[in-house]
């Protein structure tokens, strides 16, 4: 038996379905809905960054927490990536000269 020294940068089908908890056939359907993310590779098999376990993860708690078909998860995850782009802009962008906006707290 042999013991992996680091993470892998890629996860093939099998890897992926057994790390999430999913049929390889419905993390294919995922892929196709284009809810799952999937890294260029040449074999014809998908390939998985890591941090699409976290993406399942979140569809999981979305449909779980909304009853949301698959295609209405789409326009979930877009609009809450969307927004916290937005957020994250915002944090960035530098104090308005004048004194504190109108939405700040005293």
């Amino acid at each position: 038996m042999s013991y992996a020294l680091t993470r892998p940068t890629r996860l093939d089908l099998e890897q992926f379905a057994r790390v999430t908890g999913l049929h390889p056939g419905f993390v294919r359907r995922l892929v196709d809905l284009e809810l799952v993310d999937t890294l260029p590779g040449g074999s014809g098999d998908p390939t998985f960054a890591p941090d699409q376990v976290v993406a399942v993860a979140r569809l999981r708690r979305l449909r779980a927490a909304f009853a949301l078909n698959y295609a209405s998860l789409r326009l979930v995850v877009d609009l809450l990536d969307r927004i916290s782009a937005l957020e994250s802009a915002l944090a960035r962008r530098p104090p308005r000269p004048g004194g504190p906006s109108w939405t700040s707290t005293v």
